[in-house]
């Protein structure tokens, strides 16, 4: 049992520690084979948080083929309502308030392809030349935009920033939101933790994206978090979707082609 996609994709993904922080608390998985992305930002700190974020790409890369996009969904959803168990219950046994992790999946199928998040670690998608945030963050800044508190400008250095309302391991239930999006030829999508877009313009994204392909724009946009102050852990996967057989051309069966 396979996966099903009309789609060709290629993908890279790259971690780093950035320049402030002392160990890396993100962790990344680019599976293109199994059609099957994520990034996960652990929080918690002394050593809980790379713990978090490694429970939950390992629960996603053993993840089983199944051939059909909502069924996988459903299976990502129980894989990581699994981890948070595990995480509130490591918790419990280590006496701290939280060991959790923010995370953001993307799995393809057939034309379409869907993403589950929690937290603020973003999915984009460009096409045409526009880049468009698919995801919202959970975290207090967006609670204000959202009543019209702060201004975007605002909301990029807002104290509140970092006050995340939704992770794995952050509460008995983990409910991530959710979305399905059809792919068209030539879109390509980008995963990443708040290390990238805290400090990398969407216009600056949007640029890379559309003249590199995407391990050159995996590197090149954490040389750019990096060279803007590295504050944060950074973790960029960008994949490229591309029709095999092109977006005006319909597939027939030879055999059946007389």
């Amino acid at each position: 049992m396979g996966f099903d996609s009309h789609f060709q994709w290629t993908s890279a993904a790259c971690t780093d520690v950035g320049r402030v922080r002392e160990r890396n608390e993100d962790a990344c998985l680019d599976l293109p084979a199994q059609q099957l992305w994520a990034v996960a930002d652990g929080m918690g700190g002394h050593a809980v948080g790379d713990f978090a974020s490694q429970a939950v790409v390992q629960a996603l890369a053993a993840l089983p083929p199944q051939p059909l996009l909502e069924d996988r969904m459903e299976a990502t959803r129980a894989a990581m309502q699994g981890v948070n168990l595990a995480l509130v219950d490591e918790a419990a046994r280590l006496g701290v308030r939280c060991i959790g992790s923010t995370v953001v999946v993307l799995l393809a199928g057939d034309r379409r392809c869907g993403c589950l998040w929690a937290g603020d670690s973003r999915l984009y998608r460009l096409r045409g030349g526009e880049l468009v945030r698919l995801t919202r963050d959970h975290n207090q800044v967006e609670r204000l935009l959202a009543r019209g508190l702060i201004t975007p400008e605002q909301a990029r250095h807002h104290p509140a920033q970092n006050t995340i309302t939704r992770a794995v391991g952050a509460a008995a239930t983990l409910a991530p939101e959710q979305l399905l999006t059809e792919v068209a030829d030539g879109d390509i999508f980008l995963l990443c933790s708040d290390g990238l877009s805290n400090e990398v313009d969407d216009p600056d994204i949007a640029a890379v994206l559309a003249q590199q392909d995407p391990p050159q724009a995996a590197q090149t946009l954490l040389k750019m978090a990096l060279d803007a102050g590295g504050r944060d852990n950074i973790s960029v996967v960008v994949i490229r979707a591309t029709d095999p057989y092109g977006s005006d051309k319909t597939l027939v069966n030879p055999e059946l082609d007389t």
